[in-house]
């Protein structure tokens, strides 16, 4: 026997290792933030919410552990993957990409946008499936119809991507425009909506 198989872990030994620290942080309140991956059709996501809910959604191409780094700094360091805590938004999300949901459901928390920028956003969800509305729209929509880039910024900075559907938002001439998740991600969101 080796020293290296002195130190084996299984994988079944390490998720309940895992599931221990978990519960440990969540009975004793030490869990702020909890986050999972889940894979979609277009591509990874991860997921965090906290007690009041949802926080983020981000794609992989913002890359994971940065998203962690900023999370842990804007809200609290202590973070820990918790899958069973997003159970309900990854299933939300399941029912999505199959075409058996319009409407997310799950709380939402804010906190990552503010003013103007959180404005646009609580508005978005009233954009309804399969439609679309074009950022002059939108600016015109929650009452300064001058702030068109305003609006672009606030999409552009939306936290929850997907679950507050700033991909329905376009350009006055019906182009695309930008999206975090990339371009071929809000196509493939707004094919999936009209197919549906």
């Amino acid at each position: 026997m080796t020293d290296i198989d002195l130190f084996a872990v299984d994988s079944a030994d390490l998720a309940r290792l895992r599931a221990r620290l978990v519960n440990a942080a969540d009975s004793l309140q030490l869990l702020d933030l909890a986050y999972r991956i889940v894979d979609t059709p277009i591509g990874p996501l991860l997921l965090a919410a906290t007690d009041a809910g949802l926080v983020r959604v981000a794609f992989q191409r913002e890359d994971f552990d940065a998203v962690l780094e900023d999370l842990a700094t804007t809200i609290s360091p202590r973070i820990l993957c918790a899958p069973t805590r997003l159970d309900e938004i990854a299933t939300e999300l399941d029912e999505y990409f199959a075409s058996r949901r319009r409407v997310f459901d799950v709380p939402l928390d804010l906190r990552l946008s503010s003013g103007f920028r959180q404005t646009v956003q609580r508005f978005l969800p009233h954009i309804k499936y399969g439609q679309t509305a074009s950022y002059k729209e939108v600016a015109a929509s929650v009452g300064n119809p001058n702030a068109v880039r305003a609006v672009g910024t606030a999409c552009a900075t939306n936290p929850l991507p997907i679950v507050v559907p700033c991909h329905r938002v376009l350009r006055a001439d019906g182009s695309l425009g930008g999206y975090l998740g990339g371009t071929a991600a809000k196509a493939a969101l707004l094919e999936l909506e009209r197919a549906a």
